[in-house]
Parts: C-alpha cells; structure tokens; sequence
C-alpha cells in the first residue's frame, strides 16, 4: 500500500436530519456522522490518502457507513463489523438558519466498544498523521485505551499525532474530561482547540501563549485555536499566527470543526506554512457551512480559490 497520509480513529454513526422539529415529524435525510470521518472525508477530497479505523454494526446503516466512506475514497479495510451491537444513530434538527439541535443514540453501539486491537489493526501501516479527538475517549473504557494504544503506536512509528479536544458535554463532566483530555494532549504534535475548550488541557487558559508555552513544553508543537466567526489562530515556536473567517452566507454549523481541521493538515502535510495552512482550514470551514450537511459540501483541491471568485459569478 502508498504510504497513508492520515488514520484517523472513533466512532461514525448514521445521521438522520430535518428541517423542522424533530417532535413534529415530518421528512428526514439519511447520511453519515462523526468527527473523525468528517476530517478523513475532507482530507480525502483533498488528494490525500487517508483511513478511517472503527466500528459498525452488522446492519444496513452499518453497510451505508462503509459504502458512504468508500465512495469518498476513504480506506475502510480495517473496520470491524460487530455483529453483537447495533450502529450509533444521531438525528439532527435545523432550528433556525445557522443553529440545530442534535441528539445521540449511541450507548452500546458498535463504536462505543471500540478497544486497543482496532487500534493496532488500523495502524498497521503508519501514516505521516495520527489524527483522534476528544470525543472517542469518552465513549468508554475501551474506546479510551484505543486512542491511547493507538497515539504510542504512532509516536513510536514517528508519526505525527493530531488531537482535536472536542469536549461533549453530553458525553462527560468537565472534571473527568480534564483528567483524560490534559494527558491526551501532552502526547500529540498537533492540538486542535476552540477558545472555550483551552481550560480542559491547560492551566492557564486566560493566556494562550502560556497555554502554548505549557503544551509545548510536552512536545506539543502547534496549538490550533478556533475562534469560530472570528477565525483561527496557530502558535508554533513562540509565535502566533491569525487568520480570520472566509465570508460566507452561513447555512449549517455542524461539522465547521472537522472541516477546518481537515484543511489545516492538509496544510501540514503539503508543507505550507502556519499562516497558510491556518488559512486553508479557514477556507474548508466556510465550505462546510455554507452548505447543508456535516461534509457534503467539503472542495476538492481544485474548489479551494473558488470562494475568491466574485460573489454571483457563473464558472462556465
């Protein structure tokens, strides 16, 4: 196999969305959900070669999961089909333009049992970039020691590891979180952050170059902070680098995390500088809320300068 450019590994589930109230019924879409698939997607439409390790059940959205990553050119040879726990299943309503509610149906799912071996099954062939999140150690004990058997794997296999803390506070308290999410950080190159989120792995979080400072005496060489409508900022090396938010009509926020972060490795991997790479996951953020779905909308390289085109232009 060509040297793999990312693995990713958690839990993706089957999502069901609406325009309206989820009480009041009405037409849903089916599609596909999770942090770490959402940034293989964005990579993968990127050019880059990228994996994603999970878990689905043994039942028709478990099928539509690995049918839905393949067709995005994502590598799912490593997925375990649990025929003993069901696919996770999230529903998500659009309540006004740019804010939706969601819901989680994941207690006791395939992904919530993943564990260290599908880990190692998915490292067997190491990337440039390990890249987890928050999220996936708060789904059990097992899934936990996963992300932590699969971050010594790669750092011993000298790959780049990437964290996005990704707190839920619907998964977890901010006080058990704390615990996990500090150490977990401590072992990556990369650490993805919103500005809210600083105080789960720092000290002091009223200060980002002292939480810079801190993390990079761990290693950690980027700390990525995500401001939202305000943009992003990087600190590497002692210096920060801004980026604001690419302009757009704002039709849906969920997945606008997973998509920046997509674009800043892709960065990475293409060598760009902090600046740049902070920029290209600006531009992949405002694709994926200027479109309706958690990655539907994410460009292929070939449509990132197309938001620099003149606003009503026809591209014939």
């Amino acid at each position: 196999m060509t040297q793999l450019d990312v693995v990713t590994l958690g839990e993706t589930m089957v999502s069901l969305r609406t325009g309206t109230p989820l009480r009041l019924g009405g037409t849903m879409t089916m599609t596909v959900a999770g942090a770490e698939s959402n940034v293989a997607i964005g990579l993968a439409r990127l050019g880059h070669t990228v994996r994603w390790g999970g878990r689905v059940g043994a039942d028709e959205v478990g099928a539509f999961i690995l049918r839905t990553m393949r067709a995005e050119s994502v590598a799912v040879d490593t997925v375990l089909v649990d025929a003993r726990r069901p696919t996770g299943l999230m529903l998500a309503e659009r309540r006004v333009a740019d804010i939706s509610r969601v819901s989680y149906y994941r207690a006791g799912s395939a992904g919530s049992a993943l564990a260290p071996a599908d880990a190692v099954a998915c490292l067997a062939d190491t990337p440039r970039i390990l890249h987890v999140t928050g999220i996936t150690p708060a789904l059990s004990g097992s899934a936990a020691d996963a992300v932590a058997t699969a971050v010594e794997l790669a750092r011993h296999a000298g790959a780049l590891v990437s964290v996005d803390v990704n707190y839920r506070s619907s998964l977890w308290a901010p006080e058990d979180a704390r615990l996990v999410l500090s150490e977990l950080v401590r072992g990556a190159d990369i650490v993805i952050a919103s500005e809210d989120e600083l105080g789960l792995v720092v000290t002091d979080a009223r200060h980002e170059s002292a939480a810079a400072e801190e993390l990079a005496a761990s290693g950690v060489s980027h700390l990525v902070i995500k401001r939202g409508a305000r943009g992003a900022s990087v600190w590497q090396q002692g210096q920060a680098h801004h980026a604001t938010a690419v302009p757009v009509t704002v039709l849906d926020t969920i997945g606008a995390g997973d998509a920046f972060t997509a674009g800043y490795l892709s960065g990475v991997l293409d060598g760009l500088s902090p600046a740049a790479a902070l920029y290209r996951g600006t531009v992949t953020g405002a694709f994926a809320v200027a479109g309706v779905g958690d990655w539907e909308g994410l460009p292929s390289r070939e449509e990132l300068s197309l938001l620099e085109t003149e606003a009503g232009s026809t591209l014939r």
